[in-house]
């Protein structure tokens, strides 16, 4: 039986080039360390950081995105010659597919994941007045729909630990003008849907769910977009699943479905719907994906489970390692996330247990061996054009100036401020590799905390 591989022996087996100490063989960093093999994950802690002038840890490539084969091409092509431009064919059939993908009984396929959102919101009447609950770690479309609708958003704080909605807080930010509730499953973890739909439904509030980042992922072993009123995916270019731009709509409820489409496409019927007479609010628009995006997407829906599949065993494989590391904290899934889709890989970073040593540069010292990084979003709730709309004298006629004087302060959002300071990222693309290449991302996080005194002095 393998020993148990504790932190401290992690650490003290990084820093043993080529030792090789008495446990059973294990594919985990720490126990490859303890038996000195390969020779990069065993030597890698004791050499120079690649930033102080040593030999990068990640010498390869990282697969690039988007992935184009002949079946694209062909896609594209016969709808080119057809010359069927318009909304048709090829979008209709990609609807029943991606809503059969994902447990939904209807899909209305958009411009864009923005533009899937803002729909939602159309459709459920969201106007001037209203208030839409939002959290404050995503991208600004989550609260740039709102801002198109002359609705107030109104942030609940994150939960750390999964950079998602805090549940826990979410009751306390409905009033009697909360219209609905956007969860957002960022990076692919889903957010804990079975406490915010409990709050929602005994509130009578709809969710819309911002599942842009999260195809395939699962909420007790059912699509995450599938759940609440709707739920919205993009398309967009660095998605899982793209065509250069492009958005949806999944939902269970056939009026909210037929009110979508109204919204989306002129006030049109959809089609083998009730017809648009049931769609009360009157606003519509143009927000029609193009054939040419429809055709692309069920040709790039080739191979979306294998490669959700080999995301979800790279990311296993990595988080087991990282988390051998103090100070490094990968991101923790809701017990009731039975898949996450890892559009981005996150996790945390404590530059107390490096030495002092600062995010800015550790994400350097990272990127430096050949590691792809970023450092995330920042509060969006503090955000100049959110800041901007709600001083403009739209907002200040809806709303008066005493209520946006106080805006500020009721939207502090003090977890996701640290978060911010905290959160690091790689991108889904670095998923798509070997474990080899997760024990190489593993061993260039070991050799900067190994010498992070030096790099913090540097």
């Amino acid at each position: 039986m393998a020993r148990k591989t504790t932190r401290r022996r992690f650490l003290h087996s990084v820093g043993l080039a080529g030792a090789a100490l008495s446990v059973a063989k294990t594919r985990s960093l720490a126990g490859m360390l303890e038996q000195g093999k390969p020779p990069i994950l065993s030597t890698a802690a004791t050499e120079k950081p690649a930033l102080l002038g040593g030999k990068p840890v990640c010498t390869g490539s990282w697969p690039g995105w988007p992935r184009a084969g002949k079946s694209d091409e062909e896609a594209i092509l016969e709808v080119l010659r057809a010359a069927r431009w318009y909304r048709s064919r090829s979008v209709q059939e990609f609807e029943e597919k991606y809503a059969a993908l994902n447990q939904a009984k209807y899909c209305i396929a958009t411009s864009s994941g923005t533009t899937a959102l803002y729909t939602s919101l159309g459709a459920l009447g969201v106007g001037p007045g209203d208030e839409v609950i939002v959290p404050p770690y995503t991208f600004m479309a989550t609260v740039t729909v709102v801002l198109l609708h002359y609705a107030l958003p109104v942030f609940v704080d994150s939960d750390r630990e999964t950079f998602l909605m805090d549940p826990a807080k979410l009751e306390a930010a409905i009033t009697e003008k909360t219209k609905a509730i956007i969860p957002v499953h960022i990076g692919g973890n889903v957010a804990d849907l079975d406490r915010i739909l409990a709050v929602a439904e005994k509130h009578k509030i709809p969710v819309v769910g911002d599942a842009c980042q999260a195809h395939l992922a699962q909420w007790r072993g059912r699509s995450a977009g599938s759940w609440g009123t709707t739920g919205c995916y993009s398309f967009q270019l660095s998605k899982n699943l793209c065509s250069g731009e492009g958005g949806a709509i999944l939902t269970n409820d056939e009026a909210v479905a037929d009110a979508c489409f109204a919204f989306h496409n002129c006030c049109r019927n959809r089609p083998n719907g009730r017809g648009a007479a049931n769609y009360r609010f009157g606003r519509n628009g143009n927000f029609r994906m193009t054939e040419f995006q429809g055709a692309l997407l069920l040709s790039q829906m080739q191979g979306l489970e294998e490669r959700a599949q080999l995301r979800s065993e790279n990311a296993a494989h990595l988080t087991k390692l990282l988390r051998e590391i103090p100070g490094i904290h990968p991101a923790k899934e809701y017990e009731g996330c039975t898949r996450n889709a890892y559009h981005l890989y996150m996790f945390r970073y404590d530059p107390t247990q490096f030495a002092g040593l600062s995010r800015e540069k550790f994400l350097r010292a990272l990127r430096a061996e050949g590691v792809p990084v970023s450092a995330g979003y920042t509060p969006l709730n503090k955000e100049r054009f959110l800041l901007d709309a709600l001083r403009s004298e739209p907002y200040v006629r809806v709303y008066g100036k005493k209520t946006l004087d106080q805006w500020p302060e009721r939207n502090q959002c003090p977890e996701n401020d640290k978060l911010c300071e905290e959160g690091c990222w790689m991108l889904h693309t670095v998923l798509l590799t070997t474990k080899e290449q997760m024990e190489q991302i593993a061993a260039a996080v070991a050799k900067i905390h190994k010498h992070a005194a030096e790099l913090a002095k540097a």
